[in-house]
């Protein structure tokens, strides 16, 4: 039992059933830095955190990411070089770019690191002649769908039961124009 068992979590990523105690962090500054496989181990223990509910990326999905080359990757760090918030875009050949996953520490959020983040990603793919961003977002998250509204992301599409336990997602696009 305990093969099957690993080989579960080869594939399916953990889950928490207990909700997390968040106390808010002090205020503090950030700072996005480039994303790499030495921080492997740091994006693994946030990104359980950042996503409970079991949609969370496997280290596999994160060692593919961080090894392709069509991938940016960023993370944001307090002045301690504490990892706080992380995203992956990957461009494809067609001129448009996919937003995998970004998620911010639960007791940083709602401090614009989430916009920053973002905003830096667009930079950057603007600077590679990237003219689309797209990414999904659960239909139960508002105030994620809230954000990428203000930052000009429209719904093109739901996609029925996207997510590992049945839940939609819209899927939201943007322009990048130069």
């Amino acid at each position: 039992m305990a093969v099957l068992e690993v080989i579960r979590n080869f594939f399916v990523p953990t889950v928490f059933a207990e909700p997390e105690v968040i106390v808010p962090a002090p205020a503090t500054t950030y700072e996005i830095r480039p994303l790499t496989s030495d921080q492997l181990a740091e994006v693994l223990r946030l990104n359980i955190r950042c996503f409970r509910n079991g949609d969370n990326y496997t280290k596999y999905t994160f060692e593919y990411l961080l090894g392709e080359p069509r991938t940016l990757s960023y993370r944001v760090v307090t002045p301690e070089d504490e990892l706080v918030a992380f995203a992956f875009a990957m461009c494809n050949e067609n001129n448009a770019a996919h937003l995998t996953t970004i998620g911010v520490a639960p007791e940083h959020r709602r401090r614009g690191i989430a916009r920053l983040l973002l905003a830096h990603i667009e930079n950057a793919l603007r600077a590679r002649d990237i003219s689309t961003i797209m990414l999904e977002v659960r239909v139960s998250n508002v105030d994620a769908q809230s954000l990428y509204r203000k930052l000009g992301y429209t719904v093109v599409q739901r996609v029925i039961k996207y997510y590992n336990n049945g839940e939609d997602c819209f899927l939201m696009m943007k322009g990048l124009i130069p």
